[in-house]
C-alpha cells in the first residue's frame, strides 16, 4: 500500500478525466477452490487495488464525481470471524487509510444506485472478468451479463492513467523483476536430465516464497517449449531436451514480474539448438536497441520477425525477401504470438479492460496469424512498463498444417523445416521501462546469450 496521498491524488485525476456521473468499483471476493472455505488464493481487482489500495474480500466503492462523494462499500468482521481470522482494524479505519472516510455496508450501494439513476445520473462500469461481478451488475443495474460490456470514457481513462508508471510504482516491479530474476537463475543452476519439470517448479516457487511474493500467473516449465502456454510439468529431462521457462513474481503490493528463459538440459547447446537460439538472441537485442519513446511497438515488432527471417533464411529454412515475408504472415510459422504486453498490477496490464484501449488506442487489431497476438502495438511514451519476448518455434500440428495447405510456399522450404520437426521452442524475455531518452531493463540480468547461460550450468 502505498501513502494515503497516492490513492486521494489517483482518484482526483480521474475524476477530473471522466467528468461527471458515478464510477462504480467492484472489488473480488473469495471463491470456493472445491468448496465454500477452502478457497482460492485472493487477490484484489488491480482497478480497484489502483484507485482504493486496499486488498480486502467483498469491497465494492463508488466516486460520485457529480455530487463530490468517495465511498467504500463493505461489512465489518463478526464475532465470528474475528475468532476464526483474528482481530483487525475496522473497515472505516481502513478506508481512512487511502483517505476515504465514508464507509457505508454492502447492501447499500444497490439503493445508492437506484437513486443515482433515478436522478439521471450516468452509472460507470469496467468490463466483468469475474461471475460475481456479472451478478452483480445485472442486480444493482439491471444489466443482463450479455449487454455487460462496460463504460468507454471510464474505461479509457483508467488506461491513461495506468499505462503510466510513477516512480513509486516503478521501484514496486523492480521488485517483482528482482525475484522473478532470481527465479530464473535458480532454475538455470538446477536443470539436470532425470529431474522432472515438476522439480524445477519446486526451485522456483521457493525463491518466491522466500522473498514473500506470489507468482504472477502460472508458471510454463516444459521440455516442450513449442506450445506456448504449457502449464504441464509432468515430464522427464532428458538428455537434448531444451527446457523453456516464461514465470514471474509477484509482490505484497501486486506488481508483477515476467521473464522467459530457454535453458539445455545438458551443460552446453547442441550446435542445432545454438543456431536457432542465436538468432532469437538477435531478434531480442535487436529490439531492445529500438526501444525508445515515439516508435509504434508495432514497428518493433515487424523489426524482430524481419531479424528472424534473415537468420532461418541463413540455416535454409525460409527463403525469399524478409519484409514480402513478415508483411504477408509467413514469418508466424516460427513466430505465431506477439513481441510483448503492458506490464503493472496485471502481469497483462488491464487485459481486462481490453487490448483494443491498452495496447491499441481503439484502433482495430490486425486478424492476420501471429500479428493478431501482438498486445501492444502503439506508440511507446515515458513510464510505459512492457516485455520484449519474440520466440522461435517448431510446431507439429501447425507445419503440418501449413504445408498441407502449400502456405507460403514462396518463403519456407517445407523439407528443411521437417528436420526440425521435434527441436521445440525457445522464449526469453526481460521487462523494459521507456525514458525519456530511451529505454531501461527492471531487474537483475538474467542470462541471455549461450555463453551466458552455459556459465550458469
Amino acid at each position: 500500500m502505498f501513502s494515503k496521498e497516492t490513492y486521494v491524488q489517483r482518484r482526483a485525476l480521474l475524476k477530473q478525466k471522466v467528468g461527471s456521473g458515478v464510477l462504480l468499483f467492484l472489488g473480488n471476493d473469495e471463491q470456493g477452490l472445491n468448496y465454500e472455505d477452502n478457497t482460492f488464493r485472493y487477490r484484489q481487482d488491480s482497478s480497484f487495488l489502483y484507485y482504493f489500495g486496499l486488498s480486502f474480500a467483498g469491497l465494492s466503492a463508488i466516486i460520485d464525481i457529480d455530487n463530490d462523494r468517495e465511498i467504500i462499500f463493505g461489512d465489518e468482521l463478526t464475532i465470528d470471524a474475528i475468532v476464526w481470522m483474528g482481530t483487525q482494524p475496522t473497515l472505516h479505519e481502513k478506508s481512512e487509510r487511502v483517505g476515504v472516510a465514508d464507509t457505508r455496508p454492502s447492501a447499500a450501494i444497490h439503493e445508492y444506485l437506484h437513486q443515482a439513476v433515478m436522478r439521471g445520473q450516468t452509472i460507470h462500469y469496467l468490463p466483468s472478468y469475474r461471475a460475481e461481478h456479472r451478478l452483480k451488475l445485472a442486480d444493482w443495474l439491471g444489466i443482463p451479463p450479455q449487454r455487460q460490456e462496460g463504460s468507454v470514457p471510464f474505461i479509457r481513462a483508467v488506461v491513461a492513467q495506468r499505462n503510466h508508471k510513477s516512480a513509486e510504482e516503478i521501484a514496486e516491479i523492480e521488485k517483482a523483476c528482482d525475484v522473478t530474476a532470481d527465479m530464473h537463475m535458480a532454475a538455470m543452476r538446477c536443470i539436470r536430465p532425470g529431474m522432472y519439470e515438476y522439480e524445477v517448479v519446486a526451485e522456483m516457487n521457493y525463491v518466491a516464497q522466500k522473498n514473500n511474493c506470489e507468482l504472477s500467473f502460472a508458471t510454463i516449465a516444459t521440455v516442450n517449449g513449442q506450445t506456448l502456454h504449457n502449464h504441464c510439468y509432468s515430464n522427464k529431462i532428458k538428455p537434448g531436451d531444451l527446457f523453456l521457462i516464461d514465470a514471474g513474481a509477484e509482490v505484497p503490493s501486486g506488481y508483477a514480474g515476467d521473464m522467459s528463459s530457454t535453458i539445455p538440459a545438458d551443460k552446453t547447446f547442441t550446435q542445432k539448438q545454438r543456431n536457432v537460439y542465436l538468432i532469437q538472441n538477435r531478434m531480442h537485442l535487436e529490439s531492445v536497441k529500438a526501444l525508445r519513446p515515439g516508435i509504434p511497438y508495432m514497428d518493433v515488432y515487424d523489426l524482430s520477425a524481419r531479424v528472424m527471417v534473415e537468420g532461418l533464411k541463413d540455416l535454409g529454412l525460409m527463403k525469399g525477401n524478409a519484409d514480402d515475408a513478415v508483411r504477408e504472415g509467413a514469418h508466424a510459422l516460427f513466430y505465431p504470438h506477439g513481441l510483448g504486453h503492458m506490464m503493472g498490477l496485471d502481469v497483462h496490464d488491464m487485459e481486462s479492460l481490453g487490448e483494443v484501449w491498452v495496447g491499441y488506442d481503439g484502433r482495430p487489431k490486425s486478424t492476420q496469424f501471429g500479428r493478431k497476438s501482438q498486445r501492444l502495438a502503439i506508440p511507446l511514451e515515458p513510464g510505459f512498463v512492457h516485455t520484449v519476448e519474440p520466440g522461435i518455434y517448431f510446431i507439429p500440428e501447425l507445419i503440418d498444417l501449413w504445408r498441407g495447405q502449400k502456405k507460403f510456399a514462396d518463403f519456407i522450404n517445407y523439407d528443411k523445416v521437417e528436420e526440425y520437426r521435434h527441436f521445440g521452442g525457445i522464449r526469453n524475455e526481460e521487462d523494459y521501462l521507456i525514458t525519456e531518452t530511451g529505454a531501461r531493463r527492471l531487474g537483475k540480468k538474467i542470462p541471455l546469450t549461450p555463453e551466458e547461460v552455459e556459465a550458469m550450468r
